[in-house]
């Protein structure tokens, strides 16, 4: 049988802050707008940008970490997968939109406030089913210990 993999790894810079809501189960979800760039030399050896824009979904504690820690201009990795979803615009229109479901968010603006000697903040890295989104408060894995 044929496998397939679907990993996904952002290093970026958000273009606004975070977007917070609850969901009628009550779950906190979190959308961030994740700007990435690359620069790279055209054919006259002229280095040129081009950014590309990432919508990125956090569920649970993921979305608390991101709502206490980061705001416009924050620089973060995100890890996680894509999902495309299919919804009605009000014309009835299907329309399709592709993101990345973050299961593991990694703060790097804190981690250099913080004086950088223990590295990156990671938040979701102990979670054992990235998986079940929808399924799973996973906030009940968060470890309070966590210095950030």
């Amino acid at each position: 049988m044929a496998r397939s993999y679907n990993q996904v790894t952002l290093l970026g810079n958000l273009g606004r802050d975070p977007e917070i809501r609850t969901t009628p189960q009550g779950k906190k979800v979190c959308t961030l707008n994740l700007a990435t760039t690359e620069s790279y030399k055209d054919k006259s050896g002229q280095w040129q940008e081009t950014t590309d824009w990432h919508r990125v979904v956090l569920w649970d504690f993921r979305a608390d970490t991101a709502e206490k820690h980061l705001r416009k201009g924050s620089k973060v990795m995100i890890e996680g997968k894509l999902k495309t979803r299919s919804y009605e615009d009000q014309s009835g229109t299907t329309k399709y939109i592709t993101e990345v479901l973050g299961n593991n968010i990694v703060l790097i603006d804190s981690a250099m406030s913080s004086g950088g000697n223990s590295g990156p903040s990671h938040a979701g890295e102990s979670s054992p089913n990235y998986d079940s989104f929808d399924d799973k408060d996973s906030s009940d894995e968060f470890d309070d210990d966590v210095p950030f």
